[in-house]
């Protein structure tokens, strides 16, 4: 009573929060009254008050879903939720408390304060760009994601977060990158043979195989080399590729393409004579024709052909001392066998005497070599009938010859002169006075030399020199 009369005077203002009777989860209480969320006033009771002191259960019984109240009664341990008893809240591991961390009983039989526990969530991790990740348990703590990615990318950054008791993941956000080149594999090596008549061979191939095993985007292939049905020459080349994906990673490959030049055994010129030969000189296709200096002639194949099978067409031919044959019965007959083979300087003098017949015999006779390698034979019609005489080298020629040859080449017996006569036969160039082997010399070769022919001097040089 006497507290009650101390406590008569005193207005007690208390904020209520409504309280369901029923369990909430998460409030951290079980109530066994009903209260509104309004501010009331307590008046004092007419009759005497409790004694608080001696009632055990004051205010509700406090329990904390998911956590733990560790409480201090004044009056004891038996006296959990007696007036004035204070109680620490904590929460079980993985839940984080919300409200005050310590409640009082107060003498409104209400506890100071709410709380409760709340689970420890993080928030959901954002999808990774061409890759993908795994959690244990969701986003709760302790939660574990393993990232992974698409196949051709790597990961760059942390492969594992863990969701931590502040409610952050552990680490960084990874990414996913492509770091593998693309894969490409080129055509196979190959081997070819030379064109027939060639050193080269034409070669054609598939583009290389590419592919990005990341997302399959391929930026560029690049070939170093000759392109696709290039003409390749004798020997070994190396073709190369490179391919860049978008991520600018690159991957090269090559192969070879060997040309292989079939050739025949080398072919000797003949004693006399030499090859002039087309392409290579023995390659598969090339031909060789067998030609003789001059004062000889070929007897036998006058061209060889290189075949596939790496043998050449018939035999070699000789080169023997041309045959002048005189006893003939016309001027035409004897010059056809000169045709395309040599050339003819026929003199003309009245008499052997005769000065200037000497003085041009004389220089020829020095100059034999150049003569001959030029192909140039000499002819003589000397004197009067009846003792005329006309010779080629030491072969004597019949009157009936000799006349037919004034007259087809218009030689006069009066005085001397002299005619060049080419290979057909044709009247190129005439003299009434000696004329010097260097004169003689320069006007063939610049008149009337064949492309063979100038091919060779240009080659072997002069050998008379």
């Amino acid at each position: 009573p006497g507290m009650a009369q101390e406590a008569a005077p005193v207005l007690l203002v208390v904020l209520a929060r409504l309280v369901s009777s029923t369990w909430h989860e998460g409030s951290g209480y079980y109530a066994a009254e009903s209260h509104t969320n309004e501010v009331y006033v307590e008046e004092a009771p007419p009759e005497p008050a409790l004694d608080y002191r001696r009632v055990p259960q004051w205010c509700a019984t406090l329990n904390i879903h998911r956590g733990e109240a560790t409480c201090y009664s004044p009056r004891g341990g038996s006296y959990r939720s007696s007036l004035g008893t204070r109680c620490e809240l904590s929460c079980a591991r993985g839940y984080r408390l919300v409200g005050p961390s310590a409640v009082q009983c107060l003498p409104s039989r209400h506890w100071s304060g709410m709380a409760y526990c709340r689970q420890i969530r993080c928030h959901v991790l954002p999808a990774v760009l061409r890759g993908s990740y795994t959690c244990s348990a969701g986003v709760q703590m302790d939660s574990r994601c393993d990232y992974t990615c698409l196949p051709g990318y790597q990961l760059e950054g942390d492969r594992s977060r863990i969701c931590m008791e502040d409610g952050r993941w552990s680490g960084t956000e990874p990414i996913c990158v492509d770091m593998e080149p693309p894969k490409i594999r080129c055509p196979d090596s190959r081997e070819r043979i030379a064109e027939p008549g060639k050193l080269t061979a034409i070669v054609y191939w598939d583009p290389p195989r590419v592919k990005d095993s990341a997302d399959g985007i391929i930026k560029r292939v690049m070939l170093r080399g000759p392109e696709p049905g290039s003409e390749f020459p004798e020997g070994e080349h190396v073709i190369r590729y490179t391919a860049h994906d978008q991520a600018y990673n690159r991957a090269s490959c090559k192969f070879s393409i060997r040309i292989q030049v079939r050739r025949c055994p080398v072919l000797k010129p003949p004693q006399n004579g030499y090859l002039s030969c087309t392409s290579d000189g023995n390659n598969y296709g090339a031909t060789c024709e067998y030609l003789c200096e001059g004062g000889y002639e070929r007897q036998g194949t006058p061209l060889r052909v290189c075949q596939s099978t790496q043998q050449w067409t018939g035999s070699q031919p000789l080169c023997a001392p041309m045959q002048i044959n005189t006893d003939v019965n016309s001027a035409a007959s004897l010059l056809d066998q000169f045709h395309e083979k040599r050339r003819l300087l026929v003199i003309s003098a009245p008499d052997p005497s005769n000065r200037y017949y000497k003085m041009q015999i004389s220089m020829l006779q020095q100059a034999a070599c150049g003569l001959d390698l030029r192909h140039v034979t000499t002819v003589e019609l000397v004197g009067q009938p009846p003792h005329e005489v006309g010779r080629i080298r030491e072969h004597q020629l019949s009157m009936g010859i000799i006349e037919e040859l004034r007259q087809f080449l218009h030689l006069t017996r009066s005085h001397f002169n002299a005619v060049l006569l080419d290979k057909a036969g044709a009247d190129r160039e005439r003299y009434i006075s000696p004329v010097s082997p260097d004169e003689l010399f320069v006007f063939i070769d610049t008149y009337l030399l064949s492309e063979r022919e100038a091919a060779r001097r240009a080659q072997s040089g002069d050998p008379c020199e």
